[in-house]
Order: structure tokens, then C-alpha cells, then sequence
């Protein structure tokens, strides 16, 4: 073992482990009694999606090993944009929308940690109880000494910004700052010593800790995640038609079962042991499996992913309708369909199936001979779909996506 604490041995053996502030502090901490941390979540959006759930499991471990973990919703900080790594400041939302993604996002979180009142029971809490009672004027002479814009500068968000020679707001360096005062907020109501996250979070999570050094005297502690990519390099948890969504309205148990199916070959080991429960010892077994054998840790993957997310029935009928569409050459009943005039344009329907995000994508793939319309290909890129009402017509784009098109 590498650690003592049992928790920072799971991390490191599961593949969570990319920075931490002081790994022998920590560990050391960890080993004294129980510890509570905490993972932040800006509701930027009705659902959480898969490069959330990242760290959502790093915070499962932590309660498995005796600690709290600590849900802490950005209903404050997602009233201003964070100073992320893209060209553009990010959108300001109201507090309306925000509360309504607050309660698009909550039911995720109880598949994954245990809530309550007991000792080692998840907590949820929402920053804005907190930040919107703050006095500006106090906030400033208080908290806002302790921040130096020089420090700011060497962030990676704010560099990339500036090299590019594109605005940064004010409120943006604004939210650094509030971040940093969250963890010492949390320390103060909840004991709280750790903060997670992915490796982007890095700088935002050291203000945190020096601030709590400097205003209280007290030891705090950061731990990351490294950056998720694909073993060809993209970034995990993304589509072509978008973010791979937690909540069942906006990803269906069946779609979000075939994301983990289509799992690139170097990468199945590697999200067995992040993103399901499975011990250690069969996921090794697994690692053995050559060639199309590899097949079979992919729909390992897939059922343990989506039952965890979407329950065990769900993933049991992802699992038969993809046997009936791949293996049968049938039409299952859990594929996603729509509903359409008969003479609806089929570049049209593909890219309301989210099969293309445009219809000159889409155009290319018929173009290409990728679509199928009931197993037969289309070369017509002006075909329209021609069936009398309450047919049932399945459509397929290339080896993974299918759907049916009900005709009304």
C-alpha cells in the first residue's frame, strides 16, 4: 500500500489521484478519525453529466472509507462566470433558472452517496446561503486582502485568456475569490478540511487553502482528479450530439448504455475502476481480455455504469435492446424515438435524433453510405421517409446510433 489511509490507496489504485496539497499531511489526517470534504457544483445546466460524475465518485469513496462528504451546490457563484478555459466569458444566469437546474440535479447526486443526519451522512449545501448576506465593502477588507491579482495572472484560465488577447471581466477575477472564501465558509460551519475536484480546479482550490491559513490559522488540504481524456486523445464525456447527461429526460438510459458500450478498447480498464463499484480483482481479470474478447468488458462497462445511474432495470433493458439491435439485427423497445409525418425530410430527422449536429453533417453520412433506413442503406441525401400511420421505421447512422421514427 502506498498510503495508510484507506481512502488515498483506493483513489491512487483506482486512477483519481493527480495532485494533492500535502499527500503525507493528508493522509495522516485522514487516519485520525472521520473527515469531511467537499466537491463544488455550479448548476450551470438541468443535469449533471458524466465529467461531473467523475468527481461525484471520488466523494462515494470517501464516505465508503468512514468520512463525510459534503455536495456543495454554486447557487451563488453561478450568478457570476468562472474564468474557464474557453475563449468566451461564460453566460450570466438567473436565479430562477439556476434554482430550477438546482432541482434538475439533486435527485443524481442519492444514486451514488448516502444523505442524512448520521455522522458520516452526505450533506448538500447551497453557497448562495452564504454569499448573498455578504457586505461588499466588509468582503473586501476582509477576505479580499488575501488575494493579489499577481497571483491570478499565473492561473492557466486567466493566462490562456490574456495570451489570446481576449477580455477577461472583472467579475470573473471576482469569482476566484469566492470560491477560495467557500472552502473557508465550509471549514468554519462543517469542520471541513478537504476539497476535490478536477485538475482544473487547481488554483481556485490553493486560494482556498491559503485563505484559511491566513484568516484562521487553520490546515487545508486539496485533492485532484487528472484530466480525463479518451486514449485517443479527446476529452472524456463528450458526443457528437453533446455532453453525456445524468438525468434520464435529457439522455435515455439506452443512449447513455451505449456511450459506455462504444468505449474506445484502451479505455475500458481505466473507467471500470473510475466509474463503476467493481472491485479491483475482476476488474485485473478483465484487463486479460484480447481482441473482440474486449467486447465483453465493454458490456461489462456499460450495464454497471447505467445501473448505477439509471438502476438495474433500466441497464438490464439498454442490455437487450442493444443484443436485439447489434446482435439480432432487430428493433429493440428502449431505443430513442420520435415522432414523424410520413414525407418528413431524413436529414432532417437525424439531426432532431441528435444523429448529426447539422444536416450538413448529416448529408456527409449518407453521402458516405453511414445510414441505414430498417438495415438497408440510403445513398439519397433529398430521401424523405415514406410510411403509412403507426409504422415503425428504424434509422441507424453508422454502427452505434439507432432510433425508431414512428409515423403519424
Amino acid at each position: 500500500m502506498k498510503y495508510k489511509s484507506e481512502f488515498l490507496n483506493i483513489l491512487d489504485q483506482r486512477g483519481f489521484v493527480h495532485q494533492c496539497s500535502d499527500f503525507e499531511a493528508l493522509d495522516k489526517k485522514l487516519c485520525a478519525g472521520a473527515q469531511s470534504a467537499y466537491v463544488g457544483y455550479d448548476p450551470t445546466g438541468m443535469s449533471l453529466h458524466v465529467g461531473h460524475l467523475y468527481t461525484v465518485m471520488m466523494l462515494h469513496w470517501f464516505q465508503k472509507c468512514g468520512h463525510k462528504p459534503i455536495t456543495l451546490m454554486g447557487g451563488g457563484t453561478a450568478l457570476i462566470p468562472d474564468p474557464t478555459l474557453k475563449d468566451k466569458t461564460r453566460p450570466l444566469l438567473t436565479p430562477e433558472t439556476i434554482n430550477k437546474n438546482i432541482d434538475g440535479i439533486k435527485g443524481v447526486f442519492a444514486k451514488f452517496l448516502k444523505y442524512g443526519d448520521g455522522k458520516t451522512d452526505a450533506l448538500m449545501v447551497n453557497n448562495y446561503d452564504w454569499l448573498s448576506k455578504l457586505d461588499y465593502i466588509s468582503f473586501l477588507r476582509e477576505i479580499g486582502t488575501h488575494f493579489t491579482v499577481n497571483r491570478m495572472m499565473t492561473f492557466e484560465s486567466v493566462k490562456l485568456r490574456l495570451d489570446r488577447e481576449l477580455p477577461m471581466t472583472f467579475i470573473e477575477f471576482n469569482y476566484m475569490i469566492l470560491q477560495g472564501y467557500d472552502f473557508l465558509e465550509l471549514h468554519r460551519r462543517y469542520g471541513t478540511t478537504l476539497q476535490m475536484g478536477g485538475s482544473d480546479q487547481w488554483g481556485n482550490i490553493i486560494n482556498g487553502i491559503e485563505l484559511g491559513h491566513k484568516k484562521d490559522g487553520v490546515a487545508l488540504y486539496g485533492l485532484t482528479a487528472p484530466l480525463l481524456t479518451t486514449a485517443s486523445g479527446q476529452k472524456m464525456g463528450k458526443t457528437e450530439g453533446g455532453a453525456v447527461w445524468l438525468n434520464a429526460d435529457m439522455m435515455s438510459p439506452y443512449d447513455y448504455y451505449q456511450f459506455w458500450r462504444n468505449a474506445e478498447d484502451g479505455d475500458v480498464i481505466k473507467l471500470l475502476k473510475i466509474y463503476t463499484f467493481m472491485p479491483l480483482d475482476e476488474i485485473a481479470k478483465l484487463e486479460k481480455l484480447q481482441g473482440q474478447e474486449i467486447n465483453e468488458a465493454k458490456k461489462i462497462l456499460a450495464f454497471e455504469a447505467t445501473k448505477l445511474c439509471h438502476g438495474e432495470t433500466a441497464a438490464q433493458e439498454a442490455q437487450i435492446t442493444a443484443q436485439k439491435v447489434f446482435e439480432q439485427g432487430g428493433i429493440g423497445g428502449d431505443l430513442p424515438v420520435i415522432e414523424a409525418q410520413s414525407g418528413a425530410a431524413l436529414l432532417d430527422i437525424m439531426v432532431e435524433l441528435k444523429m448529426a449536429p447539422s444536416k450538413g453533417a448529416a448529408r456527409k453520412l449518407v453521402e458516405q453510405g453511414a445510414v441505414k433506413i430498417d438495415n438497408a442503406p440510403v445513398n439519397d441525401t433529398k430521401h424523405a421517409i415514406s410510411a403509412s400511420t403507426g409504422a415503425e421505421i428504424k434509422i441507424s447512422a453508422g454502427k452505434k446510433k439507432h432510433a425508431l421514427v414512428k409515423i403519424r
